[in-house]
């Protein structure tokens, strides 16, 4: 079994559920609110460990209730944090999720604790580097440190693997270089590419300039839809498992963890993207982040239903 070294955001997610989202300028009424512990890199860890990879984790929560909060519940998946330091007089990240009726969410992300996850940080953490064999990265956390922890693991021969969210404008061509795989959704592989996704054709030019950025491959997640998996001389779809959605919170991320743990495993890319997308299925059937991350047992009694 490969190990899988994750870096990245710990938030709480404070999660409010509504009918609908508010408009600009409107106020309504909320149904409940819950705290979940969330944070992409966090979800991507808890994921990977919680289907069967041996994970560890680079990050920072604050020294709060929070902070020993998200810790606690990454080690009861079995994921390694002694790499997550706690920062005093910094306040953990907060992840604040409307999610409506219809199981869409919006996202305000307080990076707290997670804007001291520097280049600095990572170097102290070297070791974990240099013992993995995938890396898996975020934007949640500062540019400069995802880079230098791309060159750090490409020098050492690992895969690194970025998933590109919260997507931003114009990032500098040689940002991309050298990622093995970038996993954008369909809204993320618009920003990225600064080109429309909406149909097949478009969606296979987007990921296409960034293959020409030097990605070796690039998977799109399409929700319900599926996803696609370019890369120079491939075009491949993988359809979505047909499920009755809740809350897409952590979908993306469960697809991610569930496809590294996969690949750490032996796995073929295709298979990997299978398994992956009948994790990230079954997450949407659940409310909050981590929470609705799957088992083992449960991800391969879906694939065995469903062929």
């Amino acid at each position: 079994m490969d190990k899988i070294l994750v870096v990245g955001s710990l938030n709480m997610d404070f999660v409010i559920e509504v009918d609908a989202r508010p408009l600009a300028g409107e106020t309504v009424l909320g149904k409940r609110v819950a705290l979940v512990p969330g944070g992409k890199g966090a979800n991507q860890a808890y994921a990977a460990a919680r289907l069967g990879g041996d994970v560890r984790m680079i990050g920072a929560v604050g020294d709060d209730v929070y902070g020993r909060m998200l810790k606690e519940n990454l080690e009861l998946a079995g994921v390694d944090t002694s790499g997550v330091e706690t920062v005093s007089g910094v306040s953990s990240g907060n992840a604040f999720i409307t999610v409506d009726s219809r199981g869409e969410n919006s996202i305000t992300v307080i990076q707290g604790a997670n804007a001291l996850v520097t280049r600095e940080l990572a170097a102290r953490h070297i070791d974990m580097i240099d013992d993995c064999d995938t890396v898996i990265v975020q934007l949640e956390i500062p540019l400069d440190a995802v880079d230098y922890v791309k060159n750090a693991a490409k020098e050492k021969g690992k895969r690194v693997i970025l998933d590109p969210a919260p997507a931003r404008e114009g990032l500098p061509e040689e940002f991309f270089r050298g990622f093995d795989i970038v996993k954008p959704n369909e809204t993320e592989l618009q920003i990225l590419s600064g080109k429309s996704a909406v149909t097949k054709e478009e969606l296979a030019e987007g990921a296409r300039e960034l293959l020409k950025k030097g990605v070796g491959k690039v998977i799109v997640t399409l929700g319900e839809r599926g996803c696609i998996v370019v890369s120079e001389d491939t075009y491949e779809e993988f359809p979505a498992h047909k499920v009755h959605a809740v809350d897409t919170t952590a979908a993306g991320d469960s697809f991610t963890g569930a496809f590294a743990a996969a690949l750490a495993r032996g796995d073929s890319c295709e298979d990997a993207v299978k398994f992956g997308n009948c994790a990230s299925g079954i997450a949407v059937t659940r409310k909050g982040a981590q929470t609705s991350i799957p088992t083992m047992e449960e991800v391969i009694n879906m694939m065995k239903r469903e062929g």
